[in-house]
């Protein structure tokens, strides 16, 4: 049974965008269009409500690029539980009101029992302080956390053992 993943907006931003002239931005694009092709093989791949609501907003063609690209995964529905939880993201982690959606990702991922949620959003997600917090928080709630890290950290390795 293959591992399970929560792509969030800013992974299939990246994978369907121009390349920037941003030198980091670049990099995180490149690094995402060579691990998209073997994530899809080797994990189950799940999107939410929110991520769809995200990748169809702003431009039209860039728009409809991010939503061709998550057209083949499945999405999870935004239940109770999920805004219950959201809503405690929100407020424990103390996130900026822009952030809330942030908050929907996190909680979609770990009330969905996702193995992995992997996104390029290193202020609010992929943060270490905010990952200790989120341990802390789902542990009372009895609640598993989901492994949060970018596309560059799940990478295949390849060991040369010669």
């Amino acid at each position: 049974m293959k591992e399970s993943l929560y792509v969030e907006t800013s992974v299939v931003s990246y994978y369907t965008s121009k390349p920037s002239r941003d030198i980091i931005v670049l990099a995180h694009q490149e690094i995402t269009r060579q691990w998209w092709p073997k994530a899809i093989k080797n994990f189950d791949i799940f999107v939410s409500e929110i991520v769809v609501k995200e990748a169809s907003m702003g431009d039209q063609d860039a728009a409809k690029r991010r939503l061709d690209g998550l057209k083949n995964f499945r999405i999870l529905e935004l239940t109770e539980e999920v805004e219950k939880i959201a809503q405690v993201y929100f407020e424990e982690l103390k996130l900026p009101q822009r952030a809330f959606g942030d908050a929907v990702h996190l909680a979609v991922a770990c009330v969905h029992h996702m193995d992995y949620l992997v996104t390029w959003n290193c202020t609010h997600l992929a943060n270490a302080q905010i990952i200790k917090k989120l341990m802390d928080i789902n542990s009372s709630h009895h609640l598993k956390t989901s492994i949060i890290c970018t596309p560059e950290e799940l990478m295949e390795v390849s060991y040369d053992l010669d």
